[in-house]
């Protein structure tokens, strides 16, 4: 991290001279006054002396407008403003005469280069593995960087949850995945000062669109699967898929005119792919230069045979046929002039439960693979990764039946969670979820179907409503219980609070081999009721309602506006 802070022209020259000869997007020109800079500041009101304020025009699939910082600049400036970045001309803005102005073709893109020029390109100083896909992402992150720290390397990551720089952890905020372009540099740029050579990034279509990881240099691009989700952000699942994608294609970028550490250099770049994803014949075509597949159920490179499903384990054998099986742009390489030996089978047993972390670990074991990680240090770094915090995550205070907190919050991960939560027990499945409000509302329908058809009994309730009408979701979501033959009070209720909801369910357990699945929040610490994040953690709150249920007592008041009494 510099020790100064840069200067306008410092940052634009190290951008030019970072980008010379390339494609890449060159500096906007600037001829104002150069000014240094405390930091990029996006909130107007935020905005103190010496920052710099970022008027960013985000849109929709449709190029319909949903922010646009351009009429705050006057309140930036009036805060103290040292330079307004904006992408409208000059004559079409309202800036106090005298206010450094910076007009870039796209705001978003420049933040990215100007982020990475203040903390001078660290990508190139790192392996950058990015993760993509809809589920899976966290828990693919976590696992390959089980079987890196196995084999020695020094590597960081940046997930859902925290982004860690060796022995340092550091919370990435709420209902984040991937941070603005300003937080990613300045992580990258710990690492590289931590002395690590790698990074794993998980990376989201939202990222990809808005080019908060624009100006990363990737060697490794995994997809875990590509399924309905951010469709009122997309558009569509082709829109979706293209977002996606550009990780991909990232992987075909040039070298920026910078010298790159020697564990870059030496590094074939490598596409990941499931196999069994729908993603993966438009992902296949785009080319790099080593693609490696894993799967299930279609011929792999990855793969793994013998699974065995239990209730606290899954044993499997992993199958490593990438050093024979490698394809470059879409086509086989050609045969080896000797035939290797079969590979061999490498036993693995793991905590991790249900078929779609069998995929989760073959992903990683992929990734590992590709960035040279030897046969005997995979399998130990994969049974050495321990539960994802979150994710099936159970919670026992000594009751007869089950519980089990995960993320699940799309329809494909609630589905594949019902399923693990099946061959984790023989008795009936109760799962407890909600639907975020301000985001794609078609998965309201599609999710509450597939509870309606999966599990045995159904509690839906808040999660982040915003300001939306939580009876108005809680209504859609019912509509698809019944559409599937549900029937209300009978196996499926509504109950608004989330807590309440959770303690509901618990009087629903009444086998001792029944299973409460309570999806949708995982790991986040805050609920959003209108625009107040309230604080929340569903792991805690299923704690404080199986102490309440085990000595009779009422759910206690966890802090949310939607609580009251069970009558």
């Amino acid at each position: 991290m510099p020790s100064t802070s840069p200067s306008i022209y410092q940052l634009l020259s190290a951008w030019g001279q970072a980008v010379a000869g390339t494609a890449h997007p060159q500096p906007p020109r600037y001829q104002g006054v150069d000014v240094t800079i405390r930091r990029f500041q996006e909130d107007s009101r935020l905005v103190q002396p010496g920052d710099c304020f970022v008027a960013r025009l985000r849109t929709r699939h449709d190029g319909s407008t949903y922010s646009d910082g351009h009429p705050y600049m006057a309140q930036a400036a009036a805060n103290g403003a040292a330079l307004v970045l904006g992408q409208r001309p000059a004559a079409e803005i309202d800036l106090p005469p005298g206010t450094p102005y910076l007009q870039a073709a796209d705001t978003g893109t420049a933040l990215a280069w100007l982020s990475a020029a203040w903390y001078g390109f660290p990508s190139q100083q790192l392996v950058m593995v990015g993760i993509t896909g809809t589920d899976g992402k966290t828990t693919v992150t976590n696992l390959l960087y089980s079987v890196l720290q196995a084999a020695g390397v020094k590597v960081g990551m940046i997930s859902t949850i925290n982004a860690y720089f060796g022995d340092q952890a550091e919370d990435t905020g709420l209902h984040v995945t991937t941070p603005e372009a300003p937080a990613v540099q300045r992580y990258l740029r710990r690492m590289v000062d931590a002395g690590l050579t790698h990074c794993l990034l998980e990376t989201t279509s939202h990222a990809l669109a808005q080019y908060r990881v624009g100006a990363v240099a990737f060697d490794v691009a995994v997809v875990t699967n590509i399924m309905h989700e951010h469709l009122d952000y997309h558009g569509s699942y082709e829109g979706y898929l293209a977002a996606k994608a550009r990780l991909f294609q990232a992987l075909n970028d040039e070298a920026l005119a910078l010298p790159a550490a020697p564990a870059k250099r030496a590094l074939t770049k490598a596409a990941v792919l499931n196999r069994d994803d729908a993603s993966y014949e438009a992902l296949r075509r785009i080319p790099a230069p080593v693609q490696v597949t894993y799967g299930l159920r279609l011929p792999a490179d990855v793969r793994a045979e013998a699974v065995e499903y239990a209730a606290d384990a899954t044993r499997f054998h992993l199958i490593l046929d990438t050093r024979v099986a490698r394809h470059t742009g879409g086509e086989p390489l050609p045969p080896a002039p000797l035939s290797p030996a079969p590979p061999r089978p490498l036993p693995i047993t793991t905590p991790l439960v249900g078929a779609f972390n069998v995929y989760n670990m073959l992903a990683a074991a992929a990734a590992a693979d590709v960035l040279g990680i030897a046969e005997p240090v995979i399998q130990q770094g994969l049974a050495a990764a321990a539960g994802i915090s979150g994710r099936m995550q159970r919670i026992h205070r000594g009751q007869r039946f089950w519980v089990v907190v995960d993320f699940a919050h799309t329809p494909n991960a609630l589905a594949q969670a019902i399923a693990a939560a099946r061959g984790m027990t023989s008795g009936r499945v109760i799962v407890v979820f909600g639907s975020a409000g301000k985001r794609d509302v078609e998965k309201r329908r599609i999710m509450s179907e597939i509870a309606a058809r999966a599990a045995d009994l159904t509690v839906l309730t808040a999660e982040d409503p915003r300001t939306e009408s939580l009876d108005d979701i809680l209504e859609m979501m019912a509509a698809g219980c019944r559409r599937e033959g549900g029937v209300e009070g009978t196996t499926f209720w509504r109950v608004p609070d989330r807590g309440q909801a959770i303690y509901f369910a618990l009087h629903l357990a009444t086998q001792p081999d029944d299973l409460v699945l309570i999806c949708g929040k995982g790991h986040e610490q805050s609920m959003c009721f209108g625009v107040t994040e309230y604080p929340w953690d569903d792991r805690q709150a299923a704690a404080a309602a199986l102490d309440a249920f085990l000595v009779g007592e009422p759910m206690p008041d966890l802090g949310l506006p939607t609580f009251s009494p069970l009558r």
